[in-house]
């Protein structure tokens, strides 16, 4: 029998008895799911915060998804949980504002920039453009893009995840929601083959094979602090680009 279906009777039977030893044994064979999900995360936080208060954040959210979990909207348990712990996640790292104010300042300033120039321009601004709208120098706007990658990733992030999981109470809204996250998937998708080819590298080897900035850094042959700029030029673009999606526009 597979763990996935294990993971899914042992749900079912826990959300039938109210066993707490059950969902205890539950939330410790899901343990490796919350760290697989906290440490995809880790360059949100590694400078800031603990990986343990991280990790336990996930465990909450692993707990009520064996509450939430229901079979009937299609998806494996483990699909419900991660995303469950994903934005439990984000929810944690944004209300502990570990970032300082002037990063965060810079941050919420060159969002608005990039939103204005790619809404007027059609196309994703150039570094120059972002640094003459900024009213600064552009080699101290790149060095200040990769102190907030955390944060700017933090704010793209939250763009996908925002209210992206939806109690099962009503089976036809249940419905619409998957085909909208089927839908946003395929936008996601879209719009990161989009971007320049660096870019887009470095989005590909972050969010779809885990790695970190010092690992991407060094299969590209570049520094480290040259990947965070690589990738919050494309977390700005890739946020312009769906929250273009998303307001209709």
């Amino acid at each position: 029998m597979s763990e996935e279906y294990n993971n899914a009777e042992r749900v079912a039977l826990y959300q039938q008895n109210r066993d707490i030893a059950l969902r205890n044994e539950i939330v410790l064979n899901n343990m490796g799911l919350v760290r697989a999900v906290a440490l995809s995360m880790r360059n949100m936080y590694i400078k800031y915060g603990d990986v343990d208060d991280v990790v336990n954040e996930g465990v909450i959210a692993l707990m009520d998804a064996i509450e939430g979990y229901s079979p009937d909207r299609g998806a494996k348990f483990e699909t419900y949980a991660s995303l469950k712990i994903r934005g439990a996640i984000i929810d944690f790292l944004r209300s502990q504002d570990w970032v300082p104010r002037n990063i965060r300042k810079f941050a919420k300033a060159l969002d608005k920039a990039n939103s204005l120039l790619y809404n007027l321009n059609g196309r994703p601004p150039t570094n120059s453009e972002l640094a003459e709208q900024l009213g600064m120098d552009e080699e101290k706007m790149l060095k200040m893009m990769s102190e907030c990658s955390c944060t700017l990733t933090l704010s793209f992030e939250e763009l996908l995840y925002e209210d992206n999981i939806d109690e099962p109470s009503v089976k036809d809204s249940s419905l619409d929601k998957d085909l909208l996250h089927e839908e946003m998937k395929k936008v996601v998708a879209e719009a990161v083959n989009e971007l320049a080819d660096r870019e887009r590298q470095v989005i590909t080897l972050y969010y779809y094979k885990n790695m970190k900035y010092s690992d991407i850094a060094k299969a590209l042959g570049v520094s480290e602090g040259r990947i965070c700029q690589i990738h919050s030029k494309a977390a700005l673009t890739l946020k312009a680009k769906l929250s273009s999606y998303i307001n209709g526009n």
